[in-house]
């Protein structure tokens, strides 16, 4: 059954990694709902959160030719595992000043908030998971949305024990990718 799925990918920072792992998916035929990419605490590393709408096994055949490329370092389908998944929304909305005070109340009930505001327009962030995103954008649209712009997901794994990996790899510098550790490789729990 297909449904979203969400990897995980860490890659290494550099000119062109984009281009590549979006490429491999868009050969395997997936469509990317949203892609995410931001850097992590480490400079040479950056996090992709990437949605696509596969089966399981269309995901699991995507994880392992993403494992493939050069500049992946980890990669994981979190979908089933436990985490915090949020997008950003802005929308540019209608908000005559006889109807600001009810929008803002659906504002404020969604915990967003107002961070532009002109003679008839403002703009609104929110943030959250994807169906909070969805029912808020529903309730405006009656009042009239003007514009929209929603980041794509970025998610991270809960709890100490988060699982990070389906493919964990070695950054060495020459390209080549080695199993971190038997520690890792022996690891049946999933977790790291």
């Amino acid at each position: 059954m297909s449904q979203t799925r969400l990897l995980s990918v860490l890659v290494e920072n550099k000119p062109g990694v984009l281009q590549r792992v979006a490429s491999m998916i868009r050969r395997r035929g997936f469509n990317i709902d949203s892609l995410s990419v931001g850097p992590t605490e480490d400079d040479a590393v950056s996090r992709m959160t990437i949605a696509v709408h596969v089966g399981r096994q269309q995901a699991e055949q995507a994880t392992k030719q993403l494992a493939k490329l050069v500049d992946v370092i980890t990669i994981d389908d979190i979908t089933g595992l436990r985490n915090v998944a949020h997008e950003m929304l802005l929308v540019r909305m209608h908000t005559p000043p006889e109807r600001r005070g009810e929008i803002l109340d659906v504002v404020n009930i969604f915990r967003g908030r107002v961070v532009d505001v002109a003679a008839s327009t403002s703009i609104i962030e929110v943030t959250g998971n994807t169906e909070k995103i969805d029912n808020f954008i529903e309730l405006m649209r009656p009042y009239g949305i003007k514009e929209l712009a929603r980041s794509g997901a970025v998610a991270l794994v809960r709890g100490d024990q988060a699982r990070i990996r389906l493919v964990d790899f070695d950054i060495n510098g020459n390209g080549d990718h080695h199993p971190v550790g038997d520690d890792v490789a022996a690891d049946t729990t999933g977790t790291v």
